[in-house]
């Protein structure tokens, strides 16, 4: 059987030109970069801006195992398919980070013939746009240390800086360090942290700007530290976003690929759903809905987290509306959720995937709370029985979903037909009626209380004392009425990875909380969660090469 590099390095890609001109774009519209990746032009996004909606598709999952669930394999399934149906179809997906391509994610092109390509490409260096993002973000770092050294004519106290420095790659030796050692004019001595790229402000920000201008006003907006007097200092004040600015000239243009299939996909930007907002760029999903007739868009890990972000943070900035959701799962999955260990998730067990089902439920219900049509689709594996497909099929008819099985890892679109007609179907018969899950004027601390009711199923909501001071803070400065963006973990609904299925009675953990003024948001850090990953024992890195060929070998 071949691997998923190996599929994709036998693929016969189209000129990226090509595959442009089936959304009908010219070579005018797009900045090559190759003969594969393109980026579009300013004059082309600016051209399609008062064009029709397409239909917008959100595809989401029950809350990550490590069984798998294939989310964005069956985004770029259900866009081929569509596309093999005879529909104007584009998919709208994030871009990888590769702290998780060394990792233990790997990337995210999706997988077996449901992918997008150049898959090598897009999972290293790409077009460079988080190269871009990691070198603004620490000009910023840079000037403000600058500053300090220069005489502080701000009054910035160096103990309440809270911009950090930011690196694309998981490594915990740099989540606390000491700046500044050495001589008098190598800076001035203080404590400072790094997070990965994908979960700086500078990285949402790029995701919700509309274009370079309010890119550059959102970028000032940010707040880096605060005075002696606990006053906020933004980026504007330091002089330096102009050349921010400058270096995410061309990152803020959304990128166009294919799939195996030939079909264009936009992928662009790339925030962790665990720590940050989870969503392609409101750029990208603008520009492909202006494109085409049915835009398959994915949020990241399960509907506790990118989904909810897509729907209260994403839509609501934007004001974008979408049209129905996907929700994906595997029998795998759900018998994991019901206690199967995974060296036994092969074996038929209805009682397991009885206990387990509960969190395909839970899910089905917070979507339904959002006024979205829900399908739900089974990404099959080999192991799966009749028996134990019939019986998720009854679950969801007994919730109000229809079920789909979904083949496109082993078949491609022709093995996502089934869901492409259902969500055809769903979205001739049923209305959305999107709406975000709390109203953004409500204090901070009964919009977090409605989340964790609704959307997770908690008791009730714990403060620490850090967390209530700098709620205080933000709502004192203005920025309450924000919404809010939870970094949990997303193995569970709860703050407790340990707790799968559907937990109950339980109350969610605040240990932090800080605006992300510039992009809109604000940040309540909950549990353990950790904004610079580390990586594993045994990382993807110490597999990945090149072999004799050139040929890049092991990433997946």
């Amino acid at each position: 059987m071949l691997t998923d590099i190996e599929i994709a390095q036998n693929a016969k890609l189209k000129n990226i030109k090509e595959v442009a001109g089936k959304i009908g774009l010219s070579e005018e519209n797009i900045e090559l970069y190759g003969n594969h990746m393109a980026k579009f032009t300013d004059e082309y996004i600016n051209s399609v801006a008062d064009k029709p909606d397409g239909k917008l598709i959100l595809v989401t999952a029950i809350n990550p195992t490590p069984a798998g669930e294939g989310k964005t394999t069956v985004t770029i399934g259900l866009g081929d398919a569509l596309a093999k149906l005879g529909k104007k179809s584009i998919v709208a997906l994030r871009e990888p980070s590769l702290g998780p391509c060394f990792g233990v994610k790997g990337g995210a092109a999706g997988g077996g013939y449901s992918q997008v390509v150049p898959m090598e490409k897009l999972n290293l260096h790409f077009t460079g746009d988080f190269h871009a993002i990691t070198s603004a973000n620490n000009l910023l770092c840079a000037v403000l240390d600058n500053h300090l050294l220069q005489g502080n004519t701000l009054g910035i106290d160096p103990n309440r800086i809270v911009i950090k420095r930011c690196l694309d790659m998981n490594d915990r030796a740099l989540r606390n360090i000491v700046i500044g050692m050495g001589k008098r004019m190598d800076g001035v001595v203080r404590e400072d942290h790094f997070v990965i790229t994908v979960a700086t402000e500078v990285m949402a920000i790029l995701c919700l700007s509309t274009d370079i201008f309010d890119l550059k006003k959102r970028l000032g907006n940010m707040i880096v530290a605060y005075t002696y007097a606990n006053e906020p200092v933004k980026a504007e004040a330091l002089g330096c976003v102009g050349a921010m600015t400058a270096l995410l000239k061309d990152a803020i243009r959304p990128n166009i690929i294919q799939s195996l299939e030939g079909n264009p996909a936009i992928v662009h930007g790339g925030p962790f759903a665990n720590i940050a907002h989870g969503c392609n760029s409101v750029r990208a999903t603008r520009l492909a809905l202006k494109s085409a007739d049915y835009v398959v868009t994915e949020a990241g890990f399960g509907a506790d987290l990118g989904a909810e972000k897509f729907l209260d943070i994403k839509c609501r900035l934007a004001g974008l509306k979408p049209d129905a959701c996907v929700l994906v799962a595997t029998v795998r999955a759900l018998k994991y959720n019901g206690g199967v260990k995974k060296a036994d998730l092969n074996e038929e067990n209805l009682t397991a995937l009885s206990e387990g089902i509960v969190n395909l439920g839970k899910h089905i219900e917070n979507i339904k709370k959002f006024g979205l049509p829900v399908v739900v689709t089974l990404n099959r594996f080999v192991s799966d029985t009749d028996k134990e497909i019939e019986f998720v099929r009854e679950f969801c008819e007994s919730k109000g979903a229809m079920l789909t099985v979904s083949e496109v890892w082993a078949k491609g679109g022709e093995g996502g037909i089934p869901l492409a007609e259902a969500v055809l179907k769903v979205l001739e018969t049923e209305k959305s009626n999107y709406a975000p899950i709390y109203d953004a004027e409500l204090p901070i601390k009964e919009k977090m209380l409605i989340l964790s009711k609704e959307i997770y199923g908690a008791d009730d909501v714990i403060y620490s004392k850090e967390a209530e001071n700098a709620i205080a803070k933000i709502e004192d400065m203005g920025y309450g009425n924000l919404p809010i963006c939870v970094a949990k973990t997303q193995y569970s609904l709860s703050d407790d990875p340990t707790l799968l299925g559907r937990p109950e009675g339980f109350k969610m953990n605040i240990r932090e909380a800080y605006v992300s003024a510039g992009a809109g948001f604000v940040v309540l850090i909950s549990g353990s969660i950790m904004t610079m990953p580390g990586l594993p024992k045994s990382p993807a890195a110490e597999r990945i090469d090149i072999d004799d060929d050139g040929n890049i070998t092991g990433l997946f």
